[in-house]
């Protein structure tokens, strides 16, 4: 079951190349894709779908707040609210009825549902959390599943310096259509193609951009795709009319990954999934008007790997374009750190790490979480941490996964119950289970999975246990 939410269109689309990417296993039987959206209550639907963008539009500032404040690991904790979990209900309705053994988040708001159920023992299914950005966001951090999935090594590294076990999270890329992974032979005798992109919503600056482009110097074609605002694609077929064949203009188009791979050079917002389809058929990109956030983050990782520049004024873009067409060999160089960038195989090995991966979910404690926040709020490596509020990690024995997060104080009690003369643990489903706590009790449901047994070793810092008792 592949879960997501209709958010702009990258989440969906993530989806949907996990969805193919399952074609070609034999070991897929059955898959259901369901945005989470589409079955709540319409006021839910507008006021995540719909209103983010109107905030996008009126009040960016708002938007970069929230995503900054929201950016800390694990700042969210608890159950999730009233609001959301009725909303939630058909979630948990269609998973109940389509009993799947395996699912995969591409939005945060499925993944935390995901975690919820998990240690409800509501769900017992193989659970991955993909991420559909560049840069990590501490919102997507949940505390129950089987892998994380980011989109680059310093996203894994970041999330195992928080003291994630590096079992846990694999750096894949982003999920994108096969049609998108392979990058074709340009042809340096005619000039470059530009494929200016509104996105799928439309967006009047994209006819800033075109009205630059009349301003160049360079020779060039574009190709304008306007998305589903009519009303933009008439302006800016009147406006390139004197032009000429130089200009080719479209509505919402299914032929974007054909499209992206006849083109020399993007032009548009780098939201995660259409910067990654780019990479992935080696095209740089000229970044426009990125949503505050993580589009903003995107690009500055776009312009670190040298495949992309980024024009900050409307009145300049033209210009900008004109720059990278007019220095010699600047473009072939973009478009080489666009191939290198690139991540075509992201979705199968998405369902290689989760289906091929450990049977048990990882739980990250109440406690473990509040050390993480505390320390990442002071620029301090939870990993680096000793004594009481240092982490510790129990590693099931038998297949070396690790199954808990803990604070390493939330260790006395365990010890006292179910500790072994090698030091480790014998985790068990017996009578005393009711005289722990209940945050206790939880977790060691999460990892036993209906067993009654389970042996485990303790593994962490080399002094957490010195200022404890046994």
């Amino acid at each position: 079951m592949i879960l997501s939410a209709g958010v702009g269109t990258g989440h969906n689309s993530a989806a949907a190349a996990v969805q193919q990417a399952c074609s070609a296993r034999a070991d897929v039987a059955e898959v259901q894709v369901l945005d989470v959206l589409q079955v709540s209550s319409a006021l839910y639907r507008d006021v995540l779908g719909k209103g983010y963008f109107v905030l996008v539009e009126g009040m960016p500032w708002l938007v970069e707040w929230g995503y900054d404040a929201s950016d800390p690991p694990f700042r969210r904790r608890g159950p999730i609210d009233p609001w959301t979990r009725i909303n939630a209900l058909p979630v948990i309705r269609a998973i109940k009825r389509f009993r799947p053994t395996a699912i995969v988040c591409t939005h945060f708001l499925p993944a935390q549902l995901l975690a919820t159920l998990i240690l409800r023992g509501v769900v017992d299914a193989k659970t991955a959390v993909v991420t559909t950005d560049y840069d990590f966001q501490g919102l997507w951090l949940t505390n129950a599943f089987h892998k994380f999935f980011v989109a680059r090594e310093e996203g894994r590294v970041e999330l195992t310096a928080f003291g994630l076990p590096p079992d846990r999270v694999a750096a894949t890329g982003i999920p994108i259509a096969a049609e998108s992974n392979t990058a074709p032979e340009r042809d340096a005798s005619v000039p470059p193609m530009l494929l200016i992109s509104a996105g799928a919503k439309g967006g009047g600056y994209a006819e800033a951009v075109v009205r630059q482009t009349l301003h160049m110097r360079s020779a060039f074609t574009a190709t304008v795709v306007c998305g589903h605002d009519e009303e933009l694609r008439r302006r800016i077929e009147q406006l390139v009319a004197p032009a000429g064949n130089c200009y080719r203009v479209l509505g919402f188009t299914t032929e974007m990954p054909q499209l992206l791979r006849r083109a020399d050079l993007f032009v548009g917002k780098p939201g995660g999934l259409t910067a990654s389809e780019c990479m992935a058929a080696g095209l740089p990109m000229v970044l426009v008007n990125p949503i505050p956030g993580q589009e903003v983050r995107n690009g500055d990782y776009l312009m670190e790997q040298g495949a992309a520049v980024r024009c900050n004024s409307a009145a300049t873009i033209g210009w900008k374009i004109d720059e990278v067409l007019r220095e010699p060999g600047r473009l072939q160089r973009m478009q080489v750190a666009a191939q290198r960038t690139g991540s075509p195989d992201a979705a199968a090995d998405v369902l290689s790490g989760l289906l091929d991966g450990p049977s048990r979910p990882l739980v990250v404690s109440r406690a473990a979480q509040k050390t993480i926040l505390a320390e990442s709020e002071r620029r301090v490596v939870a990993t680096d941490l000793t004594g009481p509020s240092s982490l510790v990690r129990l590693v099931e024995e038998v297949a070396g996964n690790t199954v808990a997060l803990l604070q390493a104080e939330e260790l006395i009690a365990l010890r006292k119950r179910y500790a072994t003369g090698a030091g480790g643990l014998i985790l068990r489903r017996d009578h005393a289970l009711v005289s722990l706590r209940w945050e206790q009790r939880r977790l060691l449901r999460a990892m036993l999975r209906g067993e009654d047994v389970l042996p485990v070793r303790v593994e962490g810092p080399s002094t957490p246990f010195r200022t404890l008792p046994d």
